[in-house]
C-alpha cells in the first residue's frame, strides 16, 4: 500500500492531524518538540459519496471503503540536513513514502510554543522545502561519480540520467524542489529513480483553529500559502482545524454533526485532505456491488482492466476474460442492476481497457 507521511515543523499539529485521520490516539500530542520519534502508522478510510447510494441500489448488507497509509513522522528542524534535531531520522523516514502532506500552522495561540517564535507559514514551508532540497543535492553529488562512469562505458541510460542531473543541480540550488521541474521526454522515468526528497509530490494542509475554520480561505496566512503554492507547479492546498477533529474522535455521527453545526461548519476540513491526498498518490477506485458488500477497490491511475482485477485476487488477473462494466453515474440512474442491463448501460471490456474511477465492474475469469 503507497504511504502518505505527514511532515512539518514540531507543534504545528501533525499528530493531532494523524489521530484525528486515524481515528485514534496513537500519536503523542503534546506541546513540545520531538514528541513524536518513531514514525507512527495507521490506516485511513477514504471518504466516498458514492458507496451509500450504491449500496441502497444493490440492497447491499455492508459498505467497505477505500483505504490509504498515513506516516506520522517527527517533527523537522532547520539544519535537519546536517544532522539537527531528529534530521537523519526525518530524512530517511520521508524516503518511504510517496506522498507528502505538509502540516503548516496558520493559527495563533499562545498556549502552544512555535519552535521559530512568531506564527509565518511561508516561511516554515521554506525551511522544509530547503532541507530536502539540501540533502538532494548532497544525494546528487554522490550519484553523479557513480553515473560518470557508466556513462563514459557507453551506457545510454546513464548518460539521459547524468543529463537531468545535471539540470537539477542548479536547479536545486536556486532553491527549487525537484517536483517542479518541468521534465523533457523520457525524464519522468529517470526522475523516481534518483529518489528525491523534492520529487515527492506535496500538498499544504493549512491548519488553523476551530473558529477560524468557516472563514478559513480569507485567512491571511491561508492566501498566503495558496500564493506560494501557485509557485511550487499549482501544489495543492486544504485548509483543516486538526484540533477540531480530534475533539470529536470520541463523538456519535449525530453528536459530531451537532458541533459541527454550531460551530457553521459540515466538516473539519479532513475529508477534502483525505481524498485529496488520494489523488496526489496517483489512486483512484473502481467498485463493485452485491448482495454481500458494496466496496471501493484502490488502483493507480492508468491500470489495465486485468491489472485492477488482480487487486481483488491474483487468480482474477491470470485468469482473466473480461470485464462487465457499467458507470457508477448510469447504475444509479437506472436504479438497479437489471435495470441498467436492459438499458443498454453494460458493456464488456477486454485487457486493454483503462479503468476509470467509478466504473462499476463485475470480473469474467477462467
Amino acid at each position: 500500500m503507497l504511504q502518505a507521511g505527514i511532515v512539518g515543523l514540531p507543534n504545528v499539529g501533525k499528530s493531532t492531524l494523524f489521530n484525528a485521520l486515524t481515528r485514534s490516539r496513537k500519536a503523542e500530542a503534546q506541546n513540545y518538540p520531538f514528541c513524536t520519534i518513531e514514525p507512527n502508522v495507521g490506516v485511513v478510510s477514504v471518504p466516498d459519496d458514492r458507496l451509500e447510494p450504491l449500496a441502497g441500489v444493490v440492497k447491499s448488507k455492508k459498505i467497505i471503503p477505500a483505504a490509504l497509509e498515513m506516516v506520522d513522522i517527527a517533527g523537522l528542524v532547520e539544519g535537519a540536513s546536517k544532522g539537527e534535531g531528529l534530521g537523519n531520522q526525518f530524512l530517511a523516514n520521508i524516503r518511504e513514502v510517496a506522498a507528502i502532506v505538509q502540516v503548516v500552522r496558520c493559527f495563533e495561540d499562545a498556549d502552544v510554543v512555535h519552535n521559530m517564535g512568531e506564527i509565518d507559514p511561508v516561511r516554515d514551508i521554506e525551511v522544509i522545502e530547503t532541507e530536502l532540497i539540501l540533502a538532494d543535492l548532497q544525494s546528487l553529488g554522490s550519484q553523479e561519480i557513480k553515473v560518470q562512469k557508466k556513462a563514459r562505458g557507453g551506457d545510454k541510460e546513464a548518460a539521459k540520467q547524468l543529463e537531468l542531473i545535471h539540470r537539477l543541480v542548479p536547479y536545486l540550488n536556486d532553491g527549487n524542489a525537484a517536483f517542479t521541474l518541468p521534465l523533457e521526454e523520457g525524464e519522468d522515468k529517470i526522475l523516481p529513480r534518483l529518489n528525491l526528497l523534492s520529487a515527492i509530490p506535496v500538498l499544504y494542509a493549512c491548519n488553523v483553529s476551530d473558529s477560524e475554520l468557516e472563514n478559513g480561505s480569507l485567512l491571511e496566512n491561508v492566501q498566503a500559502v495558496r500564493e506560494y503554492a501557485k509557485k511550487r507547479g499549482d501544489a495543492r492546498v486544504c485548509i483543516i482545524s486538526a484540533q477540531m477533529e480530534s475533539e470529536l474522535i470520541d463523538f456519535s455521527p449525530d453528536e459530531a454533526a451537532e458541533y459541527l453545526s454550531e460551530l457553521g461548519v459540515s466538516d473539519s476540513g479532513v475529508t477534502g485532505l483525505i481524498q485529496e491526498t488520494y489523488r496526489l498518490l496517483g489512486l483512484a477506485s473502481y467498485l463493485t456491488a452485491g448482495e454481500q458488500e458494496v466496496r471501493a477497490w484502490t488502483f493507480t491511475e492508468g491500470m489495465k482492466a486485468p491489472e485492477c482485477a488482480g487487486v481483488i485476487h491474483t487468480d482474477f488477473e491470470k485468469g482473466f476474460i473480461k470485464a462487465e462494466i457499467v458507470s457508477y453515474q448510469d447504475l444509479i440512474s437506472a436504479g438497479s442492476l437489471q435495470a441498467a442491463r436492459d438499458a443498454g448501460r453494460y458493456r464488456l471490456e477486454g485487457k486493454e481497457y483503462l479503468v476509470k474511477d467509478g466504473d462499476v465492474i463485475n470480473f469474467r475469469f477462467a
